[in-house]
Formats: structure tokens, C-alpha cells, sequence
């Protein structure tokens, strides 16, 4: 059965929702449940994203969108659908470009306005960090855990991580998390997202109201997702069976190494044992056979 609502993991779905003139309601209003309250945005501005140096699969794996609010503050919001290598890198370089342009002509004092990222990971990080929760909120801070510069912020959303069911939503941002994650699959809109916010949401997103332009282009963006995706699905398993292999593998190797090293440990003691059992029968002082054997006292008393 074709969905209803189109799938926001793909470029054209992520952008309707937020990188529209006419919807950046939405994306205010998705974006104030993470931001401090002096930061509340009222307005927003969309800017031109150029995205200098990217990558062919860069493109395809990471959706962005770039504005700013009435009182300059910088947002780059992001759809990461793949993990592609040194996503942290990535993440810090693009985010000098809203800083660096705020740098103006002749005499400057420096003073910065805030930029965040709000990144959405359609993954989870690998990393050693102890994972309590799908929601990262990282800032520059002191070996004291004291903030030390609180106008940089990122917040990392891990999208597999968000597992509440529709009767745990505990909160405005749960219901949007609740709404991107399983918009394509809504085929009515359930009763605690009957939101001004999030109706309007359902109507930008139903794909009966698209142009045969609009159409086109979402079917190709989804055939790109659905590709990338597969790509990735595949990868995972050919890796996971190349390390059960390669584990099996060593651990057979391990087994039958340790195996003889418990040979030979046990040959060599049971040689000692007898070595011990015909020095005592020829009449040497234990004291001797222990030197001799290695055998404590105690063990050749018993023999």
C-alpha cells in the first residue's frame, strides 16, 4: 500500500517540512524545544547553504538547512541518514562557516552571536560515551564541567535511540521525534498530535497534495534513500558475517592453542610426579626431590 505522508529521512521530505518559506513555522517551532529560553526564536531566515567541498556521497547521505533568527543567531539543521567516517570532523568544520561569516569589515570587537547545529542521526554513535540517552547536548566546557563558551552548541539527535511508544511521550519535543519517525507509516493522525503545529505538519507531508513536479522529485529522492540505505543494510551484514567468521576463526585457533599449552603443562607435572614417586623409592630426601621436581614438600609427602 502506498504511504499517505512522504518519508522525511529524504531530502526532498526533510526540506518540505523545514526549508520552506511557508513552513518555517515548523521548524521554529521544532527547534525552540532545544533552545535555552533567551534564545526562543519568534522568526527565521533561510540562507543559502554552500556546501564547499562536499562529497558525492555527502551530499546523498547528510540533508542540510541554514538559517538565522531576528537576532542573528546561526542555525544549521541536519538530516544524517548515513555515518560516514569522521561525522564529528565533519560536523565541527561546517560549523566555522556560520561562525566565520560573521566577521565584519574594519574595526571589529569580536563579539560573536550564537550558532547551534541540531543534527538528526538516522544511527548511533559507536563511541565509548555511556549511552543514557537519544539526545546529546554538547558545549565547550572546563575540566570543572563549568560551560565555557555557551554561544556554540550541538545537539545530536540519535533517531534509533528514540523508542517510546505514543502512550511514553512525555513532552512537546517527544511528540515531534514521534512525528518524523513514524510519519510515512501514519495512515490517520492519532489523537495527541492533533496540534495546531503538527496538523499543519500532516498536510504539508501528504503526498496527495504534491504537483506531478513535486511527485517526481520526491519518488526520486526516496529511490535515492531507499538505495543509500540499502547500501548501508548490506554493508552492515557483510561485516557482521566477516566478524563472526574471523571471531569463530580465532576462537578456534585460541582453543586449540590453549588446548596445548594445558598439554603440555599437565605432561610436564605428571613427569615431575614420577621423576618424585622413583626418587623417593631409591631413597633421596625429599628436600632434594623438591629441588629436583618442583614439587612442594607437601605434594611429595602425599606421593
Amino acid at each position: 500500500m502506498q504511504a499517505k505522508y512522504i518519508n522525511p529521512y529524504t531530502d526532498f521530505g526533510f526540506k518540505k517540512l523545514f526549508g520552506e518559506e511557508a513552513n518555517k513555522d515548523l521548524l521554529a517551532d521544532f527547534l525552540n524545544q532545544l533552545l535555552p529560553v533567551k534564545h526562543k526564536i519568534v522568526d527565521l531566515t533561510f540562507k543559502n547553504s554552500e556546501q564547499l567541498g562536499t562529497l558525492k556521497l555527502e551530499r546523498k547521505a547528510i540533508f542540510d538547512i541554514h538559517c538565522k533568527n531576528e537576532k542573528g543567531d546561526r542555525f544549521i539543521v541536519e538530516m544524517q541518514k548515513a555515518k560516514l567516517k569522521f561525522v564529528k570532523d565533519r560536523t565541527v568544520f561546517y560549523m566555522t562557516f556560520p561562525i566565520r561569516e560573521q566577521a565584519e569589515k574594519g574595526e571589529w570587537n569580536f563579539r560573536l552571536n550564537p550558532v547551534y547545529c541540531v543534527a538528526l542521526l538516522d544511527f548511533e554513535f559507536d563511541d565509548d560515551r555511556e549511552k543514557k540517552s537519544y539526545h546529546s547536548d554538547v558545549q565547550l566546557k572546563d575540566q570543572y564541567c563549568r560551560t565555557f563558551f555557551d554561544k556554540l552548541s550541538f545537539h545530536f539527535i540519535e533517531m534509533p535511540r528514540f523508542t517510546k511508544k505514543i502512550e511514553e511521550l512525555g513532552n512537546h519535543f517527544e511528540k515531534w521525534l514521534y512525528f518524523l519517525k513514524n510519519l510515512e507509516d501514519f495512515d490517520t493522525i492519532p489523537d495527541i498530535l492533533k496540534e495546531e503545529v503538527f496538523l499543519k505538519g500532516f498536510e504539508v507531508a501528504r503526498i496527495a497534495n504534491f504537483s506531478k513536479e513535486e511527485l517526481d522529485e520526491y519518488e526520486e529522492s526516496l529511490k535515492v534513500y531507499r538505495d543509500l540505505k540499502g547500501v548501508i543494510d548490506t554493508s552492515f551484514e557483510e561485516g557482521l558475517e566477516q566478524g563472526i567468521k574471523q571471531g569463530i576463526e580465532q576462537g578456534i585457533e585460541q582453543g586449540i592453542e590453549q588446548g596445548i599449552e594445558q598439554g603440555i603443562e599437565q605432561g610436564e607435572e605428571r613427569g615431575m610426579v614420577k621423576v618424585a614417586k622413583n626418587a623417593l623409592k631409591e631413597g633421596l630426601p625429599i628436600g632434594i626431590i623438591s629441588k629436583l621436581t618442583g614439587l612442594t614438600k607437601e605434594e611429595i609427602e602425599k606421593l
